[in-house]
């Protein structure tokens, strides 16, 4: 174990937690960081921060273990301290993990905007949400579109998704559908890359979002960031835009660090207001405003179409984190089945492997198929709990084309969705601002 500084712990999740050790902690000898934590995605402990990545104060790299060890961690090194360091958690989750550490004897601590943001050469605009699954991705194509059309070029710069071999995945860019065989994209990647592809638009992911910064600033007119889960930025914005959900009022106030970003953004979209959800978005626009009375409100819904027309019984596949540590029950395939009168089968008891774990971990699923697929026998296991299932079509929900990951055996049909906001010219004159 290196020696210099104080023993900390940096729980994580892949993701903020690299970055706040590459920007914070990677040269500060104040501090020993002697392990990371890792929570919500499967297969992402027992590996190591690699020494390439660590930097010269940690010549053998940093261990990453399951959070769940944490309390043994903080008593077998000696920990003075442990940074939460990951997102999407609501303030009694905070607050327990927040306890555990206290009980063990050592400080918990956040780090904020001011010590872990990069500053950019070029304009920044910013999509971040106040839960994960509120519609930040669909959000952020259409500020790529608006930005296009004022004979821009846009890069996207998305929030880190590392599941493989980090010493691999220090700088990614995706500008084609080869590049995400490349770099052994996951399902959850793949949602996030494909629709920017599909339009033409340069991403960038990984690890070390100072040299990913650096490389899209060579191609770039304008960077957008486009985020994960409920997380702030990564870098200093010249326009923030807060995504709320009418879905889930009241999350805007109550999840970390989803409230921060309601706070500190320029703009608050609240998206999927519906005749169903009226009153709910009511609710949402009263928070916002109490929190953060300067931010202009926006409004907007997300339509969708179906290619096909899938009948018969039916099994729905989901987008994987807005059900998991998004919370949600259901999706966009389910509210498709639903418009189309079709029964839906519960897909939970043809589970198999790490999907029915994934029921059991997380009770709220309602009768959806989360498309998980972190690694190639999860993939496998989708498969298998598709084709296992007693239905005449599937729905497919996710923004990808499932199809060609995975052979499915009976009829499939992709749902596509869209945003449509309202006043967007209140959207498109403050992106000019910035941007010109």
């Amino acid at each position: 174990m290196q020696k210099h500084g104080k023993p900390v712990i940096i729980m994580g999740a892949a993701g903020r937690d690299f970055h706040n050790f590459n920007v914070f902690f990677r040269g500060n000898k104040a501090y020993n960081v002697v392990a990371f934590t890792a929570a919500q995605i499967p297969d992402i402990t027992d590996r190591c921060y690699p020494p390439r990545l660590s930097g010269k104060l940690y010549r053998k790299g940093i261990p990453i273990y399951d959070e769940s060890k944490l309390t043994e961690l903080i008593k077998k090194f000696g920990v003075k301290e442990v940074f939460l360091c990951y997102s999407d958690l609501n303030y009694t989750d905070v607050m327990r993990k927040a306890s555990i550490v206290l009980a063990a004897g050592a400080s918990f601590s956040l780090l904020g905007p001011e010590e872990t943001m990069l500053e950019s050469k070029k304009p920044v605009i910013v999509v971040c949400a106040v839960r994960t699954g509120s519609g930040k991705s669909p959000l952020s194509r259409r500020v790529v579109d608006i930005i296009k059309s004022f004979g821009l070029k846009p890069v996207v710069i998305r929030h880190p998704m590392p599941y493989g071999r980090l010493e691999k995945e220090e700088v990614e860019r995706f500008s084609n559908f080869a590049d995400l065989k490349r770099y052994n994209t996951t399902i959850e990647e793949r949602e996030e890359y494909e629709p920017h592809i599909e339009r033409g638009t340069v991403v960038y992911a990984g690890v070390d979002y100072e040299k990913i910064l650096r490389a899209a600033e060579k191609e770039a007119d304008v960077i957008v960031w486009d985020g994960g889960n409920n997380d702030f930025s990564f870098y200093k914005p010249d326009l923030t835009i807060t995504v709320a959900d009418a879905k889930r009022p009241g999350h805007e106030i109550s999840y970390y660090p989803g409230e921060a970003c309601a706070r500190m953004a320029d703009i608050v979209l609240i998206n999927k207001v519906d005749k169903n959800t009226a009153e709910a978005a009511k609710t949402v626009k009263k928070n916002i405003k109490a929190i953060n009375p300067s931010a202009k409100i926006l409004f907007a819904c997300m339509p969708f179409s179906i290619d096909g027309k899938p009948k018969g019984k039916v099994i729905c596949i989901e987008d994987g984190p807005t059900l998991t540590h998004g919370g949600m029950n259901t999706g966009v395939a389910f509210s498709a089945a639903r418009s189309l009168g079709l029964e839906i089968v519960d897909p939970r008891k043809h589970a198999v492997g790490s999907l029915k774990a994934i029921y059991k971990k997380f009770p709220q699923l309602g009768k959806v198929l989360p498309a998980m697929g972190y690694y190639p026998k999860q993939l496998k296991e989708l498969e298998k709990t598709i084709n296992s299932a007693h239905c005449d079509s599937v729905i497919v929900g996710t923004p990808i084309n499932l199809q060609k990951l995975i052979k499915i055996n009976k009829p499939a049909f992709r749902v596509r969705y869209w945003i449509e906001i309202q006043n967007e010219g209140v959207l498109t004159k403050e992106i000019r601002k910035v941007v010109s």
